[in-house]
């Protein structure tokens, strides 16, 4: 079997080695970066499962890195940061990471979530015999086996927890989701003061649908939730 290849990118070299050191122990095939500029050079060279990723470095943040991988790749990131605010995670989650983790953590924590983002990726990722539907709504378009969204025959540029969120609603129209079944259903993780992460990720879906007060898409049902206005 081969063995996943991971990036690990921070410019703290005792973090950065401490974390590919425990990976390596799990087998994995580590690449080590202490700063931010080759990492999309590597990405357009080799094959990668996961990334993980400091936020505050020279050169290019790691906003701003991830900002520019997920214009072109798919793979789970995992944010590793000493900034620790509610602001900062959800904008991390926001701009297309899978996970977010405060420094100090501990090596046995990561690696578990670095276990967790693969097996969610992987089954996400495989092929079933069954094919699943495209579901249309007037100009919307979602077909799930490829992941893709259009709106009057343009293709919209969705995160994957973005993507996620709208199949769900849309799956299950006029049924009202609460914050807690849609981080449930999305994140696949116990629902834990993560309401914000939620509105959030819901917000930045209404802009890039073009939702205004004529033309809503997903309808929210105050003091309950939300749900899919077909």
């Amino acid at each position: 079997m081969q063995k996943a290849k991971i990036i690990v990118i921070d410019d703290e070299k005792e973090i950065a080695d401490l974390i590919s050191f425990h990976l390596e122990k799990e087998f994995y095939d580590i690449i080590t970066c202490y700063d931010s500029t080759k990492v999309l050079s590597i990405l357009q060279n080799q094959m990668i499962d996961l990334i993980i990723v400091d936020i505050m470095m020279p050169y290019i943040n790691g906003y701003e890195l991830v900002s520019q991988i997920r214009k072109n790749f798919n793979m789970p990131i995992i944010f590793v940061s000493a900034k620790t605010s509610d602001f900062d995670k959800v904008h991390g989650l926001a701009i297309g990471a899978d996970d977010y983790v405060t420094k100090p953590f501990t090596p046995i924590e990561l690696v578990a979530r670095v276990n967790a983002q693969l097996r969610r990726f992987k089954t996400l990722n495989t092929p079933t015999s069954a094919t699943v539907p495209v579901i249309q709504y007037g100009g919307l378009v979602i077909i799930p086996e490829q992941r893709v969204v259009k709106l009057y025959d343009e293709l919209l540029d969705l995160t994957r927890k973005e993507f996620d969120i709208l199949y769900l609603l849309a799956s299950h129209p006029k049924k009202v989701f609460s914050t807690e079944n849609i981080f449930e259903n999305v994140w696949k993780e116990a629902y834990f003061e993560s309401a914000n992460t939620v509105m959030v990720h819901i917000r930045t879906l209404r802009k890039k649908l073009k939702e205004d007060k004529k033309n809503q898409f997903i309808k929210t049902v105050w003091g309950v939730g939300y749900t899919f206005n077909d």
